[in-house]
């Protein structure tokens, strides 16, 4: 098994190995091991963390075959969201791998164990609709862009702001590379949940409680009645509702940050988010709920304060922030009862 499949499992090529080494998955996971070790970590530092990589360093077999087990860790779970965060956790840490290998094969250094930009864009089928034009420019047939771009917030990613012409976008190589990232992330998430022979899953029901268990720990509210209460809000939110109040086109993640906090209020629609926040976009809003609620509230959480950390977007903190890991659970203890508000929604 090669390390470049180790390293990308989801590429085409890697699940070719997998078949071809005719792996036994259920003794595979009766006897455990690194492979299962390493599946278990890549749900939960993806779940918990946002982020698929190890903390310890596994061979090309174990790293390979962990990604199966790890698809089947996710079905399993059954989790609010789980097959979402599992896949964009997933495409983050590829993101960051492919990005350092096109860096080498701009530089001709690259070897055989790292992935070409041509290699990725054959594999997804996009050979014919990604053209180079010069300068670390691209132009991306339209179809395409749409496909991919669906997912990304942002204004720049709207086709009214780009510069289209002759049925393609001009992208730059950052922004390739984050559509690339999208159709990683479609890679991983397809066919999730799958259907799981009960052999499988009796060999996994200890590794499936240790993790539901973990998620239990650390899953913050998903839900809250009633109006929101301004002064419980931890001081990232207010910090973001005061920069988008200001006028201020938030980054991507600032903004999922700010509208996925919001959308936890069950009695804010699109139009009360986006008067909040400031925001002149409500349908724009309205599309993002849809992603991120379901009939038990919201299905896949808003960032950590972890994430938000490392975004550069958790700022002022408090005492209680030292106490909480996520911005829902601050609003949860200041506001006490999740229901108990009484301040209009729209106060400052």
């Amino acid at each position: 098994m090669q390390r470049l499949h180790a390293r990308y499992p989801f590429l085409s090529a890697a699940r070719e190995a997998v078949q071809s080494a005719d792996v036994d998955l259920v003794a595979l996971v009766r006897e455990g091991g690194p492979a299962v070790e390493r599946g278990v970590e890549r749900v939960r530092r993806a779940l918990l963390e946002g982020t698929a990589e190890s903390e310890e360093r596994y061979g090309a077999r174990a790293e390979l075959l962990s990604y199966p087990v790890a698809r089947v860790l996710v079905s399993l779970l059954d989790a609010p969201g789980a097959t979402e965060k599992y896949a964009r956790a997933e495409a983050a840490l590829a993101q960051r791998r492919f990005v350092a290998d096109f860096a080498e094969e701009r530089s001709l250094r690259s070897g055989g164990e790292t992935l070409s930009l041509g290699d990725l864009l054959a594999d997804f089928g996009l050979s014919g609709d990604v053209r180079p034009t010069g300068d670390g420019q691209f132009d991306v047939a339209v179809a395409a862009y749409l496909r991919l771009s669906s997912g990304l917030d942002g204004e720049d990613w709207r086709l009214v702001r780009r510069r289209l012409h002759d049925g393609v976008v001009p992208v730059d190589n950052a922004e390739l590379e984050t559509l690339l990232r999208e159709a990683v992330r479609e890679r991983v998430a397809e066919g999730l949940p799958l259907t799981v022979p009960d052999p499988i899953a009796e060999g996994l029901s200890e590794a499936v409680g240790q993790l539901r268990t973990a998620v239990a720990d650390a899953d913050p509210p998903r839900s809250f009645t009633g109006r929101m209460e301004p002064g419980s809000l931890p001081p990232c939110m207010h910090a973001l509702l005061d920069r988008s109040r200001d006028g201020e086109d938030l980054p991507e993640h600032s903004r999922f940050a700010l509208v996925g906090f919001l959308a936890t209020f069950d009695d804010l629609d699109a139009h009360d988010i986006a008067a909040i926040a400031g925001l002149d976009d409500p349908e724009r809003v309205r599309y993002q709920l849809q992603r991120l609620r379901d009939d038990r509230g919201v299905a896949f959480a808003p960032p950590s304060c972890a994430t938000m950390q490392a975004y550069g977007d958790c700022v002022n903190q408090d005492d209680l922030c030292a106490e909480i890991a996520h911005p829902l659970s601050y609003y949860e203890r200041r506001a006490g009862e999740p229901s108990g508000a009484e301040e209009d929604a729209t106060a400052d």
